[in-house]
């Protein structure tokens, strides 16, 4: 009789471990690459039907792919070079496109801590230049900015953390973000200083919700999100420390088609400095919509 006990539970604890590894098995993986990615900006294009107080644009462009240097597939340290640019194009004669953001950078990701193939720690810095491809005074004659020849040019690098997690109940993937961005004055135009934050604050949370099911397939998400916080933290434009300009923020829907293979739809609501390299000057309010890449698979 005792033996029979010890057998039943044996056979209990294996069943137990059977069923764990089948789990684990239809579980979303995260890998570090994928992590890379969604810290990486989407490529995306909006509509010309922007609310706020925007120029009127045809569209604006974040070209951003991502090359992956890594060892092999489980690295635990990579690399991602990023030739991103930013263009707009504006609804006006001629239809122009002006002074695009040109923002070359390489990103190095490391994964520190992993609980299972979700729950990871991962830490990353990043070398960036941000420039308008224009040679121009960055003053006009009457003394303001020079938004159409104006030479905009600042260099920077970025450190931070990527806290993941996946929560069964609604199986959804959540990744935190914290990050420090610093521009030295020595690596921005002189012109820069005191008007352009050199010391930023970045947080970020991102969900990905993942259709139910047993398929050990991977899988697009049907709807993410995204919440984006930017700090200055520095001395500029003689702004008081808790003054509201000094916050950026953005929120970003994502719906994910099951008729569309490579792209999605998105809204986004935006509040803070203009990003748009020279254009830094100018504070929006703006809601946007438009399509995004869609790449990543769960």
């Amino acid at each position: 009789m005792k033996y029979n006990i010890y057998i039943l539970l044996l056979m209990i604890n294996c069943s137990f471990f059977a069923i764990a590894q089948e789990v684990d098995s239809i579980l979303p993986e995260l890998t570090l690459s994928k992590i890379a990615l969604i810290n990486q900006t989407d490529s995306y294009i909006t509509f010309p039907f922007d609310i706020g107080n925007i120029e009127p644009l045809m569209f604006e462009a974040n070209i951003n792919p991502s090359f992956i240097i890594r060892e092999r597939e489980d690295a635990k340290l990579m690399a991602v070079l990023t030739p991103q640019i930013v263009i707009r194009m504006y609804n006006e004669e001629s239809y122009p496109v002006r002074t695009p953001s040109y923002i070359p950078q390489v990103s190095f990701y490391y994964l520190a801590k992993q609980n299972n193939i979700n729950n990871t720690l991962s830490i990353f810095g990043k070398i960036a230049h941000h420039s308008n491809g224009q040679d121009g005074s960055f003053y006009n004659e009457d003394g303001s900015i020079n938004l159409l020849t104006g030479n905009f040019a600042t260099n920077y690098f970025e450190l931070g953390a990527l806290k993941s997690s996946y929560s069964s109940r609604l199986n959804a993937i959540k990744v935190l973000k914290s990050s420090i961005e610093v521009h030295p004055k020595s690596w921005m135009l002189e012109e820069l200083e005191g008007s352009y934050s050199g010391l930023r604050w970045h947080n970020s949370f991102t969900a990905f919700k993942i259709p139910f099911g047993n398929s050990k397939s991977s899988q697009r998400p049907h709807f993410s999100m995204k919440l984006e916080t930017n700090l200055m933290l520095d001395q500029y434009n003689n702004l008081d420390f808790f003054d509201a300009d000094r916050i950026n923020a953005g929120l970003t829907f994502y719906y994910h088609p099951q008729f569309l293979e490579d792209i999605g739809l998105f809204v986004q609501f935006y509040h803070g400095m203009d990003y748009y390299n020279i254009y830094f000057q100018h504070q929006l309010d703006v809601i946007r919509f438009g399509i995004m890449t869609e790449i990543l698979r769960f």
